[in-house]
């Protein structure tokens, strides 16, 4: 099963055999204290530089994110859109609560981009939530993450999530929205509150893969929330979650992308190591040129 995310210039194709597509997840004002108060203010500036720095660093997909308090997303999402499309060619993952700004900005991605096709971010099981999402889905032809959550929350087991990940296919086959639009996100949860939630994060991936042979993404670093040496934890766990199905993670993706460049050649998707490689000459001349 292949997902195809497109914006005006670049196409990259998400598959189970196709080394991990990076999504870049620092356009967020969540824990951002610089990017919330840029945002308050109408200053997309630190947007622009965000956006070239992670593409520099090897990100495929960029997050575009301005739910700051304070901030009316109906009016700044589109235009942070716009700047960050106008700014890099990768293809775009729309990422807010807001209905209204998400159609903002997929008519605003339409309008920039003909032909092109976003990823939203996200719906999940809640029935209000599914009602409000997936027709936009169906209507501008985009991708969309699946959270394996619902109205009673995350589940506590791994048959929980893949039940929740059923109801939204569902929901979805009944609106035809093609399968391979459909990324699954089973929800990485800290081990610093729970020690088996790595464990049933796993467990889900597995469900879903195997039932549905869906294309995933986590947001893996939640895992490591609270405990000292996050990255440790962090690249560990992408490597698990990489084996298990997870193909296209959102991600720092100048922290991890090593960790995930090492996961795809050891896992048969990088042909002869030349994308790890690449990546590697590209660091040591960097760092040569750093110290000089």
């Amino acid at each position: 099963m292949e997902t195809v995310l497109k914006s005006a210039a670049k196409t990259v194709v998400i598959g189970a055999d196709k080394p991990t597509v990076f999504i870049g997840e620092r356009i967020n004002p969540t824990g951002k204290k610089k990017l919330a108060a840029a945002l308050v203010a109408g200053d997309l500036e630190v947007v622009r530089k965000e956006a070239l720095a992670q593409v520099e660093v090897g990100a495929d997909v960029l997050d575009v994110n301005v739910g700051a308090a304070g901030v009316d997303e109906v009016s700044l999402l589109p235009q942070a859109l716009q700047l960050v499309m106008e700014t890099v060619e990768v293809p775009v993952c729309i990422d807010t609560a807001n209905v209204n700004a998400l159609r903002a900005a997929l008519s605003l991605h339409r309008e920039l981009a003909p032909g092109g096709k976003p990823l939203i971010n996200s719906v999940n099981g809640e029935e209000a939530r599914m009602d409000d999402v997936l027709p936009l889905v169906k209507e501008y032809g985009a991708a969309v993450i699946c959270l394996a959550m619902d109205d009673e929350g995350i589940p506590c087991t791994g048959e929980g999530r893949v039940a929740v990940v059923r109801r939204i296919v569902e929901r979805a086959d009944a609106l035809g929205i093609p399968r391979e639009d459909l990324i699954v996100d089973c929800l990485a949860l800290t081990v610093g509150a729970d020690p088996n939630a790595a464990v049933v994060t796993l467990d889900a991936i597995r469900g879903v893969k195997e039932e549905f042979g869906f294309n995933m993404t986590l947001g893996a670093s939640n895992v490591s929330f609270g405990l000292p040496e996050r990255e440790v934890i962090n690249w560990a766990f992408l490597a698990m979650v990489a084996m298990a199905g997870v193909n296209c993670p959102i991600v720092d993706v100048a922290k991890v992308r090593p960790a995930l460049l090492a996961a795809d050649l050891l896992l048969g998707r990088d042909s002869f190591g030349m994308r790890y490689i690449t990546a590697y000459k590209k660091r040591m001349k960097e760092a040569q040129q750093a110290q000089s």
